[in-house]
């Protein structure tokens, strides 16, 4: 599902900022039900990453090679972020092991500071270690930055990365970037299991 800035609905954005205020003030992702508005179901969820991943690897060599060594990809297809002085992101997506969905997680992660606007975005994670992926695996809650190490893969980057280069346990891609926000990051984002609409 691709937006862009002039069709992000205000009331799309205000929903996602107040999800995002809620899980990242909670912390406790599981315990806390996704409102009906912004829940998507497994099927839908599959077919986004679907799309987002063949769209990736068309447009990303290294994407590709390294999805070809990666013990797993989470892929959050559709992030939302948007805000006005106080802002927040939000999204849905599942992880892959063997090319199969194992589970579902949410990304959440909320900011203060001098920004306004919407866009959307997406990013693969490709967990390069057993230890890395485990970790996901048995956190509840799980912030960027603290515990495997992650590396964001920019076009510089990518064009020297090879399966035998990389060193971390999880290397991160970015893509389908639409709006006029300004800088996109993890670091501090907070992933945690999600259930699908079961309708």
């Amino acid at each position: 599902m691709n937006m862009s800035s002039q069709n992000i609905s205000s009331v799309k954005v205000i929903k996602i900022l107040l999800m995002s205020f809620i899980l990242i003030l909670f912390g406790t992702f599981p315990k806390i039900s996704v409102s009906p508005a912004l829940a998507d179901s497994a099927a839908v969820i599959d077919a986004d990453v679907d799309t987002a991943l063949k769209r990736l690897y068309s447009s990303n060599a290294a994407a590709k090679n390294i999805s070809e060594a990666a013990k797993g990809v989470l892929v959050f297809p559709d992030i939302i972020k948007g805000g006005f002085i106080v802002g927040g992101q939000y999204g849905k997506g599942a992880l892959r092991v063997d090319g199969k969905t194992t589970r579902y997680y949410q990304t959440a992660s909320a900011s203060f500071g001098l920004q306004a606007g919407a866009q959307s975005f997406g990013y693969a994670m490709y967990f390069m270690t057993d230890s890395g992926l485990d970790y996901l695996r048995s956190s509840d809650g799980w912030e960027v930055g603290v515990g495997p190490s992650v590396v964001v893969v920019d076009k510089g980057t990518a064009k020297s990365l090879t399966t035998t280069t990389y060193k971390d346990d999880i290397l991160v891609f970015f893509f389908n970037q639409k709006g006029l926000m300004a800088g996109i990051g993890i670091t501090g984002t907070k992933i945690s299991p999600y259930s699908p609409d079961p309708n």
